[in-house]
């Protein structure tokens, strides 16, 4: 899995722009658990460049491209290097988004953990989220990462409770050498 940043500042070429709208198209069903769509049955490529325009605009923000050795658009994932409380020390995980024509294949949890990665080699010692209360395969998927429930609590954007969770981030020791014969 290839990760690669998509750049603040500038339009969403039209073919990646297709793509995306297609990701975001393929998770019909947690759209409409989350509302941030008007029709989750009818997603359109302005609203998905508006989307990830405003969440490129949040200083710390980073949007990550999934993308398959093939070069396949696998999913996205959105960051965020500090929660607007100040009071909250950890980067969070805004958004993971799996294309719904790979999920189940252990893409989700391959993402997650380059996340993880990612995060931990900024000097992270932990990561947050937030699951929507109404997401019950959204908190079995987090959980099994390892996430534990920290808070419940509205989230800031349109008042939705969700559960927030947190891992502390390990380091990550290097795998053990097996004896030559």
């Amino acid at each position: 899995m290839i990760l690669a940043p998509l750049s603040p500042g500038q339009d969403i070429p039209g073919p990646l722009l297709c793509e995306l709208t297609a990701l975001y198209a393929s998770n019909r069903a947690f759209h409409r658990l989350s509302g941030d769509f008007p029709d989750p049955d009818d997603i359109r490529p302005h609203q998905i460049a508006e989307a990830l325009t405003g969440e490129l605009a949040v200083p710390g923000a980073e949007v990550l491209l999934a993308r398959a050795g093939d070069g396949r658009l696998l999913g996205l994932a959105i960051t965020l290097a500090r929660h607007p409380d100040p009071a909250d020390p950890d980067p969070w995980i805004g958004l993971l988004l799996v294309h719904g024509a790979e999920q189940g294949k252990g893409y989700g949890r391959a993402l997650a953990e380059r996340l993880e990665d990612r995060l931990r080699a900024r000097g992270a010692v932990a990561v947050r989220l937030a699951v929507l209360d109404n997401n019950p395969a959204g908190l079995a998927f987090w959980t099994s990462l390892g996430y534990g429930l920290l808070d419940r609590r509205t989230d800031r954007a349109l008042g939705r409770p969700c559960a927030v969770l947190r891992k502390p981030l390990r380091t990550r020791r290097p795998a053990a050498r097996m004896p030559e014969a």
